[in-house]
């Protein structure tokens, strides 16, 4: 099967942005507009096809990245439409990390809010081009002027509109292009009958003077442009449309524009610009690469079809119809169906029996892909998110994904001896689609432990558990993930285990070093053994020792983050020393080490968005503090205003009810993972108390 686009004509992009700014409307109307469907899906009906999951329909948020592809104007368009919940935030991370561009969707009211920034920061660690697109502008309280402030003010200088709207709120009926400096009139409520014409006489000072500033953008980012313009010649429209692409593809400008997905304006110019400004394939860095057996070894693979087959698994996604569906970016060679690839973190050899490209949940199939192309697999058994896919003739491994720690953990218990034997098979496949999910079987009490990144993530994870494969369960209360650290270096730190009881006895002892690691680096042992102290065979045991000791905390039960081990001395005994001895003595060495280093625990801190009427301001404000909360910030938007504070992850319980019940139900908040700080000394100690006391 021949390629049927070229990379040139390819768009790998992303819909972004903070819950609730319209991202999922925008998505429907693109799928509307390329002719995708025939009829508009509106998330508030529950019928938006990207939101395909039950639970999504019901809720109108959405979880899970969905996928599809369509096309606009002699492009191939693959969209991936994600969530902007926080506790979704996985999502948005592993699409991002597979894009070549990305639309960021604010909420024409709103403007920049919390989830907005964290995306955004996403997007700037893997060098996503970006165009913004200001939605919602029919609403009531809509000013694309502040929400083009809220972003120079809160991300970028660097966001340009190259749009202005005519008329605001419900009279919201125009847009003025900026480049080509025309206003293009809405004529019927589909927005498919379009009229332009000269901009209103009203609106044109402000119009010139915005495309001044654009233009003299656009001409700081080449040379010829900048000479030209110095020189007092007018940059033509092409001239413009060419220097913006080149901006807009090496992040030097962020292109604006404006509309409203649900009274349909806007969205056949934001296509344009995404085919006008957004990368294809071939104008992106060659993706970088390491071989497998050196990763000094660099390589660097170009989206070539003639290259070897190399590709990342970013998604995992169980489909009833099946099975496991593996979601891939391509990003050399080709791939057939029925041909095999080896997964660079198992080494194992894998068939691939079937190929589809995804349009939301529903499967369209086909035999061969390229490079530059985003679809999914059957028959991939070994292979998770952030795997590398590649051929036998270029074995390397490309840049995994990186997965956040959860912060809240709940148990649960099967409600029937039926319910237990599946529940494991559930939550092994949940787990398997979501890595921000964990589970764990507490050794003490025996009971599963699930964590995630929110108490909504989890209770999605118990309703899917339900619905998907007819699992009930109990759910406890949802506990903090505490964490522990150390603060500085120790030396020398023996662990020796000696068990003589006649006969054989237990030998083992080793001698190491613990240091704080590098933030977000884990855990990491160095053998230094010299002159044969500790046999070969036994580094191993005490590795195991130590990194189980490692998961078990030393002062509440909680794992240690970010911890480096050097073993550097130790002893054993010809006839008593075993594995089982030294990993003991790996495990009390780390104990007694962590101890020295001044241990201390850690706890999830939010940053808390609070949205209040004036007259609730001063409860919200003593509240938070109450709460340990550190007040960042207050400002004024849309006649409200905002309390911008960082607050412990343990005080946020039923804040949701406590903020109804201060506000007389007017205030709402927001809020996300921030980082993980120090627990003050009292708290600390009633934490250790409670967890003595299990």
């Amino acid at each position: 099967m021949p390629r049927e686009f070229s990379l040139k004509d390819t768009r790998n992009f992303g819909i972004i942005a903070h819950i609730d700014a319209g991202k999922t409307t925008v998505s429907e109307r693109v799928l509307f507009y390329t002719g995708r469907k025939h009829k508009i899906g509106e998330v508030h009906e529950g019928e938006a096809t990207m939101d395909w999951m039950e639970q999504e329909q019901e809720r109108g948020i959405t979880i899970t990245a969905a996928a599809t592809t369509c096309f606009w104007k002699g492009t191939r368009m693959n969209l991936i439409d994600t969530p902007g919940h926080v506790d979704f935030t996985i999502e948005v991370q592993r699409s991002l990390r597979v894009l070549d561009g990305a639309v960021t969707v604010f909420d024409g009211v709103a403007g920049v809010e919390p989830q907005s920034e964290t995306v955004w920061r996403q997007a700037d660690k893997h060098n996503v081009p970006r165009i913004c697109f200001v939605n919602k502008l029919d609403r009531t309280g809509a000013d694309f002027y502040a929400d083009v402030k809220s972003i120079h003010d809160k991300l970028t200088k660097r966001a340009y509109p190259i749009q202005l709207p005519i008329g605001t709120e419900g009279n919201f009926n125009a847009i003025i292009d900026l480049i080509d400096m025309k206003a293009e009139f809405y004529l019927d409520e589909m927005g498919q009958k379009i009229e332009q014409r000269e901009i209103p006489a009203e609106y044109l000072e402000k119009a010139k003077e915005y495309r001044a500033s654009l233009v003299e953008a656009i001409a700081e980012t080449d040379e010829a442009l900048m000479n030209k313009y110095l020189a007092g010649e007018e940059l033509t429209v092409d001239e413009l449309k060419s220097g913006l692409r080149k901006a807009t593809i090496t992040n030097q400008i962020y292109p604006v524009l404006c509309g409203s997905a649900l009274k349909n304006k806007g969205v056949q110019f934001l296509l344009d610009a995404i085919i006008a400004y957004l990368p294809s394939p071939l104008d992106v860095p060659p993706t970088k690469a390491s071989n497998i057996d050196d990763e000094s070894i660099a390589i660097d693979i170009h989206p070539s079809d003639d290259e070897p087959f190399a590709a990342l698994a970013f998604k995992v996604m169980t489909d009833p119809f099946v099975g496991k569906l593996i979601f891939f970016r391509v990003y050399s060679g080709k791939l057939s169906s029925g041909s095999y690839v080896i997964n660079a973190k198992t080494g194992e050899r894998e068939r691939i029996s079937r190929i589809v490209r995804m349009h939301s949940n529903e499967r369209e199939e086909v035999s061969e892909v390229y490079a530059g192309d985003i679809a999914a697999a059957v028959g991939l058994r070994s292979t998770f998110t952030g795997d590398t896919l590649y051929e036998e003739s270029r074995p390397l491994v490309l840049e995994s994904i990186v997965i956040p720690e959860p912060v809240i953990s709940i148990a649960i218990e099967p409600k029937t001896k039926g319910d237990q034997e599946k529940m494991g098979v559930a939550l092994s496949k949940l787990a398997e689609e979501d890595p921000s999910f964990r589970v764990r079987t507490d050794e003490e009490t025996l009971q599963t432990i699930i964590m995630g990144m929110g108490e909504l993530h989890l209770e999605i994870i118990v309703d899917r558990m339900k619905r998907e494969f007819k699992v009930d369960a109990t759910v406890g209360a949802p506990q903090v993930s505490y964490r522990e650290a150390i603060r500085t270096a120790v030396k020398n730190i023996e662990g020796k285990y000696v068990r003589q009881s006649g006969g054989r006895g237990q030998y083992g002892h080793c001698v190491i070093n613990l240091e704080p690691n590098e933030p977000g680096k884990g855990y990491e042992f160095i053998e230094e053994i010299k002159g044969g102290a500790i046999p070969r065979e036994f580094i191993q045991p005490i590795n195991k020792g130590i990194s189980e000791a490692v998961q078990r905390g030393v002062i509440a039960g909680y794992p240690v983050l970010d911890v480096k081990v050097t073993l550097v001395d130790g002893s054993y005994h010809d006839v008593d020393s075993s594995e089982a001895a030294f990993k003991v003595a790996g495990s009390l060495a780390f104990q007694e080490a962590a101890k020295q280093a001044g241990a201390y625990l850690l706890e999830p801190v939010m940053k808390v968005e609070v949205t209040t009427p004036e007259q609730y301001m001063g409860d919200v404000i003593g509240d938070l503090n109450a709460k340990r909360g550190q007040i960042q910030d207050m400002e004024e938007r849309a006649g409200v205003r905002i309390v911008n504070a960082l607050v412990p992850l343990s005080e946020m319980f039923s804040y949701t009810t406590n903020l109804r019940s201060m506000s007389q139900g007017r205030a709402s908040f927001s809020m996300e993972f921030s980082h993980y700080g120090e627990v003050p000394s009292n708290v600390a100690k009633t934490i250790v108390e409670g967890r003595s006391k299990k």
